[in-house]
């Protein structure tokens, strides 16, 4: 029987997500590269008591759609809705202002596990090679290295850092076939290749599924091999309610159109 990885819908694709699930989300910081309709399919799904691990909390639909984008969701949508028990995340808050991450936490709701953004690849990249820890440099002499083990190696300090074992990664490609070999785009390769694989299940959202043969086997970043669904996006996407109510964003769009104008005005 030939091999097809392709399901029909985001909510088949996860439809074996359990509560208490370990989840890895690919993705940077920005919505661009992030497997939106996945996590809206883990919020209709209903499971909670999550641990994530990711590179950002979330910004939030609404900061999104100030920016046009067509799928405006990211890790703020099970964050806002308390779907996550632990968090490990190596930007777990925002510099610009306090998203509900920040607010769920320090009103107790949430664990948190901060870990470095090269320790965080290492790990899971650990967990996909079926290694028994990595050792590295960050965080000797600080409270990162409280509880592990330290060894010296050719003179320098290092932390044993052990790998990050998920059931499920939600990556987001650009591109992918049948078989589950996938493209990317631009800098959406951060963290989607490196997670796809490491988990027990690895389910892909692509921009588009492309026929057998058609991705060039020298662009090819993630084997087929690594992943076990995948599904596409839609064409066209309906946000539904596209005003913006959050507050806080509601003031950045406003501090952007008076410094716009102080400009130009110039």
């Amino acid at each position: 029987m030939p091999i097809n990885k392709i399901v029909s819908s985001f909510d088949e694709a996860v439809a074996d997500m359990f509560d208490g699930a370990t989840i890895l989300v690919g993705g940077f910081g920005t919505v661009a590269s992030i497997a939106t309709c996945l996590l809206e399919a883990v919020y209709r799904k209903g499971v909670k008591d999550l641990t994530t691990v990711s590179n950002a909390s979330g910004f939030g639909a609404d900061v999104w759609k100030l920016q046009g984008a067509p799928f405006p969701e990211d890790m703020d949508i099970l964050v806002r809705n308390e779907r996550i028990k632990k968090a490990i995340v190596s930007a777990p808050v925002s510099a610009l202002y306090v998203n509900n991450f920040e607010q769920l936490l320090r009103a107790g709701k949430v664990e948190l596990e901060m870990v470095p953004q090269g320790t965080l690849a290492e790990r899971v990249r650990a967990a996909k090679a079926g290694l028994g820890g990595v050792y590295v440099p960050v965080g000797i002499g600080t409270v990162v290295e409280e509880g592990k083990e330290k060894k010296v190696i050719d003179g320098r300090e290092y932390l044993l850092e052990l790998p990050i074992k998920a059931d499920f990664a939600l990556i987001h490609a650009h591109k992918g076939d049948r078989w589950g070999n996938l493209v990317y785009n631009g800098t959406s390769r951060t963290f989607n290749p490196t997670m796809a694989g490491a988990a027990k299940v690895t389910i892909a959202e692509v921009d588009e599924i492309v026929e057998l043969g058609e991705l060039d086997p020298e662009h090819i970043i993630t084997p087929g091999v690594y992943v076990d669904r995948v599904v596409e996006r839609p064409k066209v996407y309906d946000t539904g309610d596209t005003e913006i109510t959050d507050k806080q964003a509601l003031e950045s769009l406003k501090k952007f159109q008076d410094d716009v104008k102080k400009a130009t005005d110039k």
